[in-house]
């Protein structure tokens, strides 16, 4: 509504009329009560619907109740498979389509009412042509409309946050929506800015580029703002992020100066309208920042002769994580500053005091970190910090008859802890599971060695006797098996220290309520705080005219604000609970007894000791290993009659595309699809 002449001439006035003249929050308080209030309530009220949610849901486990839900699958259904906007469903295409078409609305809607405003007398009054003053408002326009797309911006990166699960979004799958928003946001700030300049040029006003206005809009402030947001875009571009991954990494942390200088530009008050997405997105980057402080306990490594490295965590019994969930993982011995996401392979519930990651070595911290794990033969402790983990708030795959997972290298680690959900499942509800086929490809005959980990070390492994599981492996590069290096696994124990921690929830157990008590205690704080600031500081100075009182001060105090608020509270919910992880962390330490010296074994390479287990065995009979071909998948995918067949695909882009390609097609109805992708 905010173009229409309906908002800008009824319904602003009477709530600037209501507003604008209270001595507390001055002449922000039509755009606090309008934009930021509701969607930071909705953000509260849906942490108490997701922790009501996973009570359900754990119950629901127990229970095996499994909703079947087909009447709006064909929504999910893949559209688009090739091109920029990668793979998108029928709903991701809708939501696109209408979020566009509310730019171009907005704008065009925006332009014809002002235009209509802009004639020949009045631009001669002001000594401008028409076109010049149609320019001057087309620019202004275009950062309007670019203001709604950085409104949303945000909303898919806060990885704790509870509007995504809401919705039934993770946070790595919706990073795709933030590049989507950020390529349009630039364009028309790049564009606004551009028109501006043109302006300033043909109407002889060029000197206006220099001008910092503290009652006004700062020009100096918005290009400065936009000069960062060009450096953070260019180092997007596909080619420069994968070749200078670092250049991408540190020049994203210009948001920061990107969204300050942006503030100083338009105003607070205007800068409450995008303000909701960013206050969600502080909280939780203020919460990931206080979990990264403390070093975590690495318990051991398993290398793999595929050059693949599992990392087993001690974690409290109280952190609970769905399949698929991930985690990401700072070694500063490695680089003090990069964090990377790892899959989580691990199941909270089957190995409750412990908490497995697993990397491949491809890339330079990845290669890095291979070779300090398996090359040293002194190491026994690495330090490590992690942030996590994060994954769906609630999965349910008991929905479909049967799971084909089709992987391609390191993507299988997703579907591992998937097999491993569904063994708990099988083993402690005696639930009926589906029918599960994992088809695996890898390049060399050494990536064999990564089905081992489908079998935990600890917890029940016997339980993947009692599914209903089927593995075809394809090993597209050899023609037979190859032993080129070492052909057991090697597991390093590290030493425990003291000063080191198990894995907790960062919120502890019952982390929804508390995420809600901190959104909305902090900004009835900052409400607290900027009120008496308002009233007692900056009315008796501005009297509510807004041309006495600094913009820039008046900016900053309310950024300072926001901060204080966010940090005091967040601060002492985690204090709160880390005093009661205490105990917790105690009594592991003392329940940890000396370091085991035997390591785990491979099945791939036929260890007796490990062969005579029924768990290796059950798996041997299970997996078909195929040399030398890819998988024909259009065939296998096809074999599946049921009426709900789950398809999830892990692993290269080529690969997620073509089962993208099959599962869309009117052939198969009763395939859905699934990509699962950490790469962006």
């Amino acid at each position: 509504m905010m173009p229409t002449n309906t908002y800008r001439k009824r319904w602003l006035p009477r709530f600037r009329a209501k507003t604008n003249n209270s001595t507390y929050f001055g002449a922000k308080g039509a755009n606090l009560l309008m934009y930021t209030f509701p969607v930071l309530l909705v953000a509260t009220l849906g942490c108490v619907y997701l922790h009501i949610a996973k009570k359900v849901n754990d119950s629901n486990k127990e229970s095996c109740n499994a909703k079947k839900q087909h009447k709006v699958i064909i929504w999910k259904r893949p559209v688009l498979i090739k091109g920029p906007l990668g793979i998108v469903s029928g709903t991701e295409l809708a939501f696109f389509l209408m979020f566009i078409a509310l730019l171009i609305w907005s704008y065009t809607t925006s332009i014809y009412n002002n235009f209509a405003t802009i004639t020949p007398k009045l631009a001669a009054k002001d000594g401008e042509k028409v076109w010049e003053e149609k320019l001057e408002s087309a620019a202004l326009r275009l950062g309007v409309v670019g203001n709604i797309c950085l409104a949303f911006l945000f909303f898919p990166v806060a990885r704790g946050s509870c509007l995504l699960p809401l919705l039934g979004l993770t946070s790595e799958n919706s990073i795709k929506y933030h590049i989507w928003l950020g390529h349009m946001a630039m364009i028309l700030f790049t564009s606004h800015g551009i028109c501006y300049i043109i302006y300033w040029a043909v109407t002889d006003q060029i000197s206006r580029v220099l001008e910092w206005n503290k009652n006004d809009i700062s020009n100096v402030a918005g290009e400065i703002s936009l000069l960062f947001g060009l450096f953070l875009w260019i180092a997007t571009i596909p080619r420069i992020r994968r070749k200078f991954f670092e250049l991408f990494f540190y020049t994203h942390h210009f948001y920061i100066l990107f969204i300050v200088f942006f503030i100083f530009h338009v105003g607070i008050s205007y800068a409450f309208i995008m303000l909701p997405g960013f206050y969600l997105f502080l909280v939780d980057r203020y919460l990931r920042f206080l979990q990264s402080r403390q070093q975590v306990r690495l318990v051991s490594a398993r290398v793999l002769p595929c050059e693949v490295v599992e990392l087993n965590f001690s974690k409290g019994h109280g952190l609970t994580y769905n399949s698929t969930s991930v985690m990401f993982i700072n070694v500063p011995s490695i680089s003090k500053l990069q964090w990377h996401p790892f899959t989580i392979t691990s199941n909270s519930n089957l190995e409750r005091d412990k908490l497995s990651v697993v990397i491949k070595s491809e890339g330079s911290w990845t290669r890095k970190l291979y070779q300090l794990i398996s090359t040293s033969s002194t190491i026994d402790h690495l330090v490590v910090s992690v942030e996590g983990p994060y994954g769906p708030a609630l999965t349910n795959y008991l929905r479909h008859e049967s799971l084909v997972m089709v992987s391609g290298g390191s993507g299988i680690t997703p579907f591992i802890s998937i097999i491993r959900e569904l063994v708990y499942m099988k083993t402690t509800f005696k639930c009926k599971t589906p029918k599960v086929v994992l088809i695996c490809a890898f390049k060399n005959s050494s990536s064999l060695s990564m089905l081992d980990l489908i079998l935990p070390i600890s917890g029940n492994p016997s339980g993947i006797s009692d599914m209903e599981l089927q593995i075809e492996a394809y090993i597209t590069r050899d023609k037979e098996f190859k032993e080129d290096g070492p052909i057991q696994p090697k597991t390093i124990w590290f030493k425990p220290n003291l000063s080191n921690a198990p894995i907790h929830a960062i919120l502890g157990p019952n982390s929804w309520l508390w995420l809600g008590a901190i959104i909305s205690s902090s900004f009835i704080i900052f409400l607290i705080l900027i009120g008496i600031i308002t009233r007692y500081y900056i009315f008796p100075i501005d009297h509510n005219s807004n041309q006495i009182f600094s913009f820039p001060l008046n900016a900053f105090l309310n950024m300072l604000v926001i901060c204080v608020s966010i940090v005091s509270v967040a601060s002492a919910t985690f204090l709160w609970n880390k005093k009661h992880n205490a105990k917790e962390i105690n009594q592991i330490q003392n329940l940890e007894g000396s370091t085991p010296t035997v390591s785990p074994n491979s099945m791939v390479y036929n260890a007796d000791r490990e062969l005579e287990s029924l768990p290796y065995q059950s798996l041997i009979h299970v997996t078909n290993v195929h040399y030398g071909v890819r998988p024909n998948l259009r065939r296998m995918l096809f074999e599946h009659k049921g009426s709900s067949v789950g398809v999830l695909a892990s692993g290269p882009k080529i690969m997620r595309q073509e089962v993208a390609s099959i599962c869309s097609s009117a052939l198969a109805k009763n395939l859905h699809f699934e990509s699962i992708s950490f790469s962006w």
